[in-house]
């Protein structure tokens, strides 16, 4: 399985035929490693609905055809525009031929650029039997160690760029709490306010935490 970083807090899981896109704000993403136009999906995820996370789920999913999982009343706005959705809650499960997908708590907020207030998820998601979390726009809370009880992660797809989200700091203790094998940091240096070290961020878990940690560019994958 392959997990490639487009940018922000938006990556892509692919093998063989399946490709899950998550978060996909490209357009309008400084950072962005990818047009819009060129996103590949055949499962669009979404973690909430503010405007680097939406991004353009519609016009990708509209082109290509994916689904789109999303908590519910997110679920329920992206539908009204022809796109097909799933509309879990928190603590809800869909399934695919590729695996499932789980939404469980994040501290945060989130209103749409249409005005919709959703509430905001992690996803938990089961790609082929890689086990991959991705955070959200989380801050820190305990319940985090609960996440991998159940099914320890692979990869975790982790925030670090403060003012929104937790900082770096931590986002140290959110790695002890999950305890992944491996770390991914996101959301951080696409504009002044999220500017932080993931260097410096990868030596703080890799001293606290058996994690290792994974920097990757925009437009770098890794394997898994």
């Amino acid at each position: 399985m392959e997990i490639r970083f487009l940018g922000h807090a938006c990556f892509e899981l692919s093998e063989g035929t399946d490709t899950v896109l998550i978060d996909p704000f490209l357009s309008g993403n400084p950072r962005a490693a990818i047009a819009a136009d060129d996103a590949a999906a055949t499962t669009i995820l979404l973690t909430h609905g503010h405007a680097d996370h939406l991004g353009d789920t519609v016009s990708i999913a509209k082109r290509t055809g994916a689904p789109v999982v999303a908590i519910v009343e997110l679920a329920n706005e992206i539908g009204e525009e022809g796109v097909e959705v799933h509309d879990p809650n928190l603590g809800g499960t869909v399934r695919f031929d590729w695996g499932s997908v789980k939404l469980v708590p994040a501290w945060h907020t989130s209103t749409t650029p249409k005005g919709t207030v959703n509430t905001p998820a992690g996803l938990v998601v089961n790609f082929h039997d890689a086990v991959v979390y991705h955070l959200g726009d989380t801050s820190l809370f305990s319940d985090l160690q609960l996440v991998g009880k159940r099914s320890p992660i692979d990869v975790a797809l982790m925030c670090i760029g403060g003012h929104y989200t937790m900082d770096r700091t931590d986002a140290v203790d959110a790695a002890q709490l999950i305890g992944a094998k491996t770390v991914i940091p996101c959301h951080y240096g696409t504009w002044p306010p999220l500017e932080t070290d993931a260097e410096a961020f990868k030596s703080d878990v890799e001293s606290a935490t058996r994690s290792d940690v994974v920097v990757l560019d925009p437009g770098e994958t890794h394997s898994v």
